[in-house]
């Protein structure tokens, strides 16, 4: 919020967000069970409520353009949308099928599928880290070469990566420092390896 009130209006082209949903899913116990169990994460306290109506509001003054994951849960804060999308995460098992975002643009709903066994892949460091492959879709097809992209609320810094690879200028914002060292690692890491093709 601090960060947001000292920008001009208009600032970024498009922030993509990720904030607290009020659910409590800021941690997990790890799994037990006998066929292979899921990754545990400390239980940190930041998913207890949702983003106060002025954070949308500082969101909306700062950025031409948003989409905002979880905006289900924050529908009394956001305008009417055509263009919300849907990321299917493409297994039917006890966790949900998907996540919903809201966005600005003036688009039909669109659905992209990808299964969430890409977590397992890049290696998970956020109880609700999102693919990078999904950040660079929304890239590809919600953003325009030159664009200067937010993130309020970094979590793992998949959106880091997808810009880096994509080559859109990222401001992003992590207020937990475990969660911050992590993701600085997790994007240098990924930088310095060579992609063969």
């Amino acid at each position: 919020m601090e960060a947001m009130a000292a920008m001009p209006d208009n600032a970024y082209d498009l922030a993509i967000v990720d904030p607290p949903y009020g659910i409590g899913r800021s941690g997990k116990p790890k799994s037990t069970s006998s066929h292979g169990g899921h990754k545990g994460y400390e239980f940190k306290g930041w998913d207890k409520s949702t983003p106060s109506e002025q954070y949308f509001t500082e969101l909306f003054r700062v950025s031409k353009n948003q989409i905002i994951w979880g905006a289900n849960y924050f529908t009394k804060f956001l305008p009417k949308s055509s263009g919300w999308i849907l990321w299917d995460k493409g297994q039917r098992i006890c966790q949900a099928d998907g996540e919903l975002a809201f966005s600005s643009f003036n688009n039909p709903l669109r659905i992209y599928t990808l299964n969430r066994v890409a977590l397992m892949i890049e290696g998970a460091i956020h109880p609700t880290q999102k693919p990078v492959a999904l950040y660079k879709w929304l890239l590809t097809n919600y953003a325009k070469e030159g664009d200067k992209i937010l993130d309020t609320h970094l979590g793992s810094g998949s959106i880091a990566i997808a810009c880096w690879e994509k080559g859109f200028d990222l401001d992003g914002w992590e207020l937990d420092p475990d969660y911050h060292a992590a993701a600085v690692n997790r994007f240098h890491q990924h930088a310095s390896q060579l992609h063969i093709f």
